[in-house]
């Protein structure tokens, strides 16, 4: 690790766990994020900032100027560009070292699942049902672990589902058949609130990269901001679970 790191990293490197072996495990390690949006943007630069090798960067939308109140990482000058795109370039801007890999369009199961098979952890940053099944399905396939989040309103939630150590997972959660995930456009959300729930989920990306603290791996974090409340649940596997369960695919 050359000075430049040195200086870069320098805070990060005090903490107990990290040192030098630490940040040089971070500088090996492969990162996907699927959703650049109010969620991905500060994990990402969090991420970023931090020194993690390689960030895969995945969404197949593109900046618009209403998304800007929320969405960190994009400018008002990159409206109509994909946002994997424009937050590649925020993350060369704030660390050079990081290498990136913006994917613009939607994966398949395959490609979905060839991603994540290439990586270390991923962070699901997504805005829909379908999108959060099909990354806990390839995660439990591939053993990665998933950091999950959520936002609306003044509401969000995070929950870790190491797929390393089988169940609990995302579909022991909620259920496939439950509906539509709210979306911000209907519902609204607070700005921070995202903010919030993005940087809990870089935090928890880093512990499990670093193997520090203690992860929320079988807990759901749930955030009420507008109470000023925080608080954790246990989360229980379901046997009959079609992913993680004695039957699943896992």
């Amino acid at each position: 690790m050359n000075d430049e790191q040195l200086l870069r990293y320098g805070r990060q490197i005090l903490l107990p766990g990290v040192d030098v072996a630490g940040q040089e495990r971070l500088a090996g390690s492969r990162v996907l994020i699927l959703g650049l949006g109010g969620l991905g943007s500060p994990a990402a630069l969090y991420l970023a900032g931090a020194g993690v090798g390689e960030l895969v960067l995945v969404d197949d939308d593109v900046v618009e100027i209403s998304n800007l109140q929320r969405q960190i990482a994009h400018t008002t000058a990159e409206a109509g560009t994909p946002k994997a795109e424009s937050a590649a370039r925020r993350i060369a801007e704030l660390n050079p070292e990081v290498a990136t890999r913006p994917v613009d369009h939607r994966l398949d199961e395959a490609e979905l699942a060839a991603e994540i098979a290439a990586v270390d952890l991923v962070l699901d940053c997504s805005d829909n049902f379908a999108t959060r099944f099909a990354v806990n399905r390839a995660c439990a396939t591939t053993g990665r672990p998933l950091v999950s989040g959520a936002a609306i309103r003044l509401e969000g939630q995070v929950a870790v589902f190491d797929h390393r150590r089988g169940g609990p997972c995302y579909r022991c959660l909620y259920r496939e058949e439950g509906g539509e995930a709210e979306r911000c456009s209907e519902s609204g959300v607070l700005g921070p609130v995202v903010g919030i729930v993005g940087s809990w989920q870089a935090a928890e990306a880093l512990k499990l990269l670093l193997g520090i603290g203690e992860s929320l791996t079988g807990r759901l974090l749930m955030l009420d901001l507008a109470a000023g409340d925080c608080r954790t649940l246990a989360l229980r596997a379901d046997p009959a679970c079609p992913v993680c369960g004695d039957h699943g695919g896992a």
